[in-house]
């Protein structure tokens, strides 16, 4: 079975550190807001000003003028900080973010990224991903494998235009956690239930398939 977007969210969340401080982009990475491990120390950073954001509120906690970059509302913990976005992005361009979650279009084989437009289709804008993508050294791409239709989003070459260039290391699928090496997909983990032969067909670009693959667990 594909993982769901909680599942996939969970499994970010592994990759936090005691200390860090993250940038959650919009879609499945905000949703890693809720799976911070009890304990650990993460300032969670919105683009639009914020830093030390919590998990989503319950009812009784919404707050409308509390949002994220997203337009969600949210919750900040104790010691969280709000200031300008010009303020925000010379964190993210001075490199003070330790690891940046986003979506994409397209991943390719050489680490470049597709996520800010579709030829044809209304851009409401280019958003932050840019200045993330250029900005950090940790970054982890979660999409879902293929489109609606089928096709592989993990290709030899991007065919939508770039956000950034040879930038990604790690990508989170719906089937798989995968790292680029060397111009390949390396295949590192997969989805419970989902078997190798599956992610091979549905991967476009090269894989490289380690002769042990753990299933993920939750």
């Amino acid at each position: 079975m594909a993982l769901t977007r909680e599942q996939m969210a969970q499994r970010v969340a592994r990759e936090l550190k005691d200390g860090y401080y993250v940038n959650l982009g919009i879609g499945i990475p905000t949703l890693v807001a809720n799976y911070v491990p009890e304990g650990m120390d993460v300032m969670l950073q919105s683009e639009n000003g914020l830093l030390g954001m919590g998990a989503f509120p319950g009812e009784d906690e919404v707050d409308a003028d509390m949002i994220n970059a997203g337009k969600q509302t949210v919750t900040a913990r104790p010691g969280a900080s709000i200031f300008s976005s010009a303020e925000s992005f010379a964190m993210i361009r001075g490199g003070h973010v330790d690891l940046t979650v986003l979506g994409a279009f397209e991943v390719d084989v050489e680490g470049n990224i597709a996520s800010w437009m579709i030829p044809g289709k209304l851009v409401k804008g280019m958003g932050g991903a840019m200045d993330l993508v250029a900005g950090a050294d940790n970054i982890i791409v979660t999409m879902t494998h293929a489109s609606r239709d089928g096709e592989s989003k993990l290709l030899a070459r991007c065919s939508l235009p770039l956000t950034g260039a040879g930038c990604i290391r790690k990508v989170l699928t719906d089937l798989a956690y995968l790292e680029i090496e060397s111009g390949a997909f390396v295949l590192r983990e997969r989805a419970p239930g989902v078997s190798v032969e599956e992610i091979v067909a549905r991967t476009a670009g090269k894989l490289v398939v380690p002769g042990q693959v753990p299933e993920m667990s939750f």
